[in-house]
């Protein structure tokens, strides 16, 4: 008989995971409040980020502490109302970031991104997404040259452990690359592995689209419950009730909210994120996908414009957005890149999932057999969504999985 599943999130995981189940079989419903890609997913960089070995820990020197105090950095943004709300987790975040803790979670972590490519690949061809992918990697540009050497040291012993691929660039090698720089940049490091995407939604959009063609369900609509009927599952939204054999969620950074409705007080946080579209001054024209590496902002030249995305600002998802890390992102990319003007009426504003050993929770619920849980991702989603795809549909299929998928347990917590 014909395993009914309902998967909640229709972002890059949700859809992933829907799109996996169904070519296995399942007859899968995918629940959201709106279409896919429009949420998370819809406003990253665009970059799927084969050279991402590591994630981003939390600050722990007091150098780098003390520079964020003041609240003025581009990389990273906070509110003290955030900060409360989120102090437990944010701890657990700091002493995971410890070099011997970190240490361990690196290849945990890595272990996901290696796959990132291989899962991503027979997507895009079955969805018809070519024209959205570019595979020429992307340029983290650097103005000192202590900092680029550092950041070498660190390539360098990523592709030693990681098979991951570069190119170190000094200020001609740039220049080659992206010729409207600014003369601060004195060279950069080409990753040559990543993937960029012009439109991230769409690419999530044109895979969901792929699994409706064959034979997947979508239903937009607000979800009101989820409980257990017996031994199967029931969604109550606000349109109608599913009834199935198997539950997801991949709600993103909602995960957590939902999952406290359940019993479970994961703890989760998030790292709120903006974007903005821009016109680029004629005859300039940005080629690459490119990181501001020592401020902390990245341009991509997406199909809506050249978009400036910002690093992280940790305050309560809920909260009314704040442009001033926008704004003083922007003022330094018109210093080493001719943009013109806003395309956009305001910022775009998300939220991406995080917990605080820095990796995501893949897998069955400890104390609801039926109930699946695919979340926490960080800065990743879009990256990881595939792979995560394939791991848990072959771990609710009770197949061997491609990686070890323990240290992505819930019972961690």
């Amino acid at each position: 008989m014909t395993r009914q599943t309902v998967v909640l999130g229709a972002g890059m995981v949700g859809v992933s995971i829907a799109w996996h189940l169904q070519r296995r079989g399942h007859q899968v419903t995918l629940v959201d409040r709106r279409q896919p890609g429009r949420e998370t997913s819809f406003g990253n960089a665009g970059i799927i980020q084969r050279e991402a070995v590591r994630p981003y820990a939390f600050p722990r020197d007091m150098k780098t502490i003390l520079s964020v105090l003041p609240n003025k950095r581009v990389d990273i943004r906070y509110r003290p109302a955030g900060m409360l709300n989120a102090a437990s987790p944010l701890l657990s975040y700091w002493h995971n970031s410890s070099s011997g803790r970190y240490k361990k979670i690196v290849p945990e972590w890595a272990s996901l991104i290696q796959l990132c490519l291989k899962t991503h690949g027979p997507m895009i061809e079955a969805a018809g997404a070519e024209h959205l992918v570019r595979r020429e990697g992307w340029l983290e540009i650097y103005r000192t040259q202590p900092r680029l050497e550092k950041r070498i040291k660190e390539a360098e012993e990523a592709r030693e452990r990681y098979g991951v691929q570069f190119n170190v660039l000094d200020r001609a090698g740039v220049e080659s690359k992206e010729p409207n720089l600014g003369k601060d940049i004195i060279g950069a490091i080409h990753w040559l592995d990543p993937w960029t995407v012009a439109d991230p939604g769409a690419l999530v959009a044109a895979y969901a689209q792929d699994f409706m063609g064959n034979g997947g369900k979508l239903l937009q609509a607000d979800i009101q419950k989820v409980e257990q009927a017996g031994e199967r599952w029931r969604v109550v939204t606000e349109t109608q009730t599913l009834d199935a054999d198997e539950v997801v969620v991949a709600l993103g950074p909602w995960s957590g909210e939902w999952m406290k409705g359940l019993g479970y007080h994961f703890p989760t946080f998030v790292k709120r994120g903006y974007h903005m579209h821009y016109a680029a001054q004629a005859p300039a024209k940005l080629n690459y996908w490119l990181m501001d590496a020592e401020v902390g902002y990245l341009l991509a030249p997406m199909n809506a414009g050249v978009r400036l995305t910002t690093g992280a600002e940790l305050d309560r998802i809920e909260s009314p957005a704040d442009e001033h890390q926008l704004e003083a992102a922007e003022k330094v990319a018109r210093t080493i890149f001719p943009l013109g003007e806003r395309r956009d009426a305001a910022a775009w504003k998300g939220a991406r999932p995080c917990l605080p050993d820095m990796k995501p929770i893949i897998g069955p619920a400890p104390r609801h057999p039926g109930l699946w849980l695919a979340f926490g991702h960080g800065h990743q989603g879009f990256t990881l969504g595939p792979a995560t795809g394939q791991l848990l549909a072959d771990m609710i299929d009770g197949k061997p999985t491609e990686i070890d998928m323990s240290p992505f347990r819930a019972e961690r917590f």
